[in-house]
């Protein structure tokens, strides 16, 4: 788990509740979350891939290109999110420089996570 705290000065809130769809795949994305409280599971042709929980981000790609949502997120449980928007992206990591390692660790993360996944986890890049 992450600091829910890298959130502050996020600006903008959304809450779900248990079972609330906040996004489904092939949706148009144009902002990533941070979970401040509660959980949020994403789906992949209905499997769970992940559980996020407080201090946590995801959608980062939505952020980075236009591309269609690749997973679906349905909160578990009463659910607060910092809804980060790329201006707000911006604004945060030159006000919180550790906001970006926070954001690149998470990436990080999902590409282990895929290449586990897909059995690629000993393979190196030419």
């Amino acid at each position: 788990m992450g600091n829910p705290g890298v959130f502050a000065n996020a600006g903008s809130t959304r809450s779900l509740v248990n079972g609330e769809v906040l996004f489904a795949e092939g949706d148009v994305g144009k902002e990533m979350f941070g979970v401040i409280s509660g959980s949020v599971e994403l789906f992949h042709y209905g499997v769970t891939v992940a559980r996020v929980g407080p201090g946590e981000t995801f959608g980062e790609l939505a952020i980075i290109d236009d591309a269609p949502r690749s997973l679906s997120a349905i909160a578990i449980d009463f659910t607060e999110l910092a809804v980060i928007d790329h201006d707000t992206f911006i604004a945060l990591v030159d006000e919180t420089p550790s906001f970006a390692i926070h954001v690149m660790r998470s990436l990080s993360n999902w590409i282990r996570l895929l290449d586990v996944a897909t059995g690629r986890a000993g393979d190196r890049l030419p």
